[in-house]
């Protein structure tokens, strides 16, 4: 059309994309009921003070890989992220009553959110110590490469390996793709899955992903950027005023995502729907992300009487900004944060936060809720999730 926009055609309400399963793990515990009380302040998070010392980190704790992950050699060759990663994908997969419906695993697409692989401490230290002493040098590193570190893979590559991993103990061998980028990897993985789905390009996808936040040199890169918070636990948004700072949190999130009519068609209990998604990259400088996120909170409209779920980092600026935001745009809103619960889990934070987020309208905490994600470097997103049997405000019938 010429001089005018074409009328948009909304989705049936067939396409639209609902919650039917969810697995996670955090400091807090396995499942979403011990997430939830931590996440509504019913119990106290789990904080370890000393190993990282002077860094806090919210560790996983001790988890039985093997109810999820049975296969000993499976298990040994998967790094701490990849076991948390595939350990939730099988909860999400038993939450959704898919774990063993093999043809409904091998239509069912995958989209993973995830860092780089992690280091091996050992060979590492054997290579730097022996280096000094060889006459040639890059003879020698190049044979240790080939032999200690896993030739054919670099450390980005290494994300892959979560998908694969899920692949192999799962049986999930639908369209795999792999998002990478710290907490945006995560808005947007649950994003296009969103899309797809509300697209007919897929009937059902496992979105989600991990972090494993006990690793020496992830503090190290963190604190080299000046990101962590090196004092005693304090509430996310009470942080900025001194310094500010993220505590890392191991765990991860999984989520099984349909449309309304391929749920229901197997009889599967819907959580909740997923009505709207906004992200979007601010430049780092005063009031931009503020404006960032006021734009995006207008383009998913929530109600006013949405609870919301802040991701929020404690990082000076951003954080401040947001709350600052959030009070404007939604006074008297009850705000939870993820990170009071369980610490920042990076990539995994914004499935996190739609896990919680799903249960809490499940469970009568509220009608609509938000999710927040503001990046500690970049990135910017807001998830709608509403109750699926309430008429959404696109002119959808619920």
């Amino acid at each position: 059309m010429t001089g005018a926009q074409a009328p948009s055609r909304m989705p049936s309400p067939d396409r639209d994309v609902v919650i039917t399963g969810s697995g996670i793990l955090t400091s807090a515990g396995i499942g979403i009921a011990p997430n939830l009380d931590a996440l509504r302040g019913e119990a106290p998070p789990y904080v370890d003070t000393t190993r990282f010392a002077p860094f806090p980190v919210h560790p996983a704790g001790e988890v039985d890989y093997a109810q999820q992950i049975p296969k000993k050699s499976d298990l040994r060759q998967m790094e701490p992220w990849q076991k948390l990663g595939v350990y939730c994908a099988g909860l999400a997969l038993d939450n959704a009553g898919a774990k063993e419906d093999t043809a409904l695993k091998s239509d069912m697409s995958l989209i993973v959110c995830a860092g780089g692989g992690e280091r091996d401490y050992d060979v590492d230290g054997q290579i730097l110590t022996q280096i000094s002493q060889q006459a040639d040098q890059g003879a020698f590193l190049n044979e240790r490469l080939m032999s200690d570190v896993r030739p054919t893979l670099f450390l980005a590559q290494l994300s892959n390996l979560l998908a694969g991993n899920i692949a192999i103990v799962h049986g999930v061998t639908g369209a795999s793709r792999t998002f990478m980028g710290e907490e945006q990897a995560g808005i947007d993985a649950i994003r296009i899955a969103h899309a797809r789905i509300r697209a007919g390009q897929a009937d059902i996808v496992l979105v989600g992903g991990s972090f494993n936040a006990e690793r020496a040199d992830s503090l190290m890169v963190y604190e080299l950027g000046g990101m962590l918070w090196k004092q005693p636990f304090a509430p996310v948004f009470s942080r900025p005023e001194r310094g500010g700072g993220f505590i890392l949190g191991s765990g991860g999130c999984f989520l099984v995502l349909e449309s309304r009519a391929h749920a229901e068609k197997r009889d599967a209990e819907i959580v909740a729907r997923i009505d709207d998604i906004g992200a979007d990259l601010a430049r780092r400088q005063p009031g931009a992300t503020a404006k960032m996120f006021e734009k995006l909170w207008a383009e998913v409209a929530p109600g006013p009487d949405a609870m919301v779920i802040s991701g929020a980092t404690g990082v000076k600026g951003r954080t401040g900004e947001e709350r600052a935001a959030l009070d404007r745009l939604a006074p008297g809103a009850r705000i939870l944060a993820l990170q009071d619960a369980f610490g920042h889990l990076m990539e995994a934070q914004a499935p996190a936060g739609v896990a919680l987020a799903a249960a809490a309208i499940a469970r009568g905490d509220a009608p609509e809720a938000v999710v927040t994600s503001i990046g500690h470097q970049r990135g910017e997103g807001v998830i709608r999730l509403s109750r699926a049997d309430v008429s959404a405000r696109t002119g959808q019938e619920g």
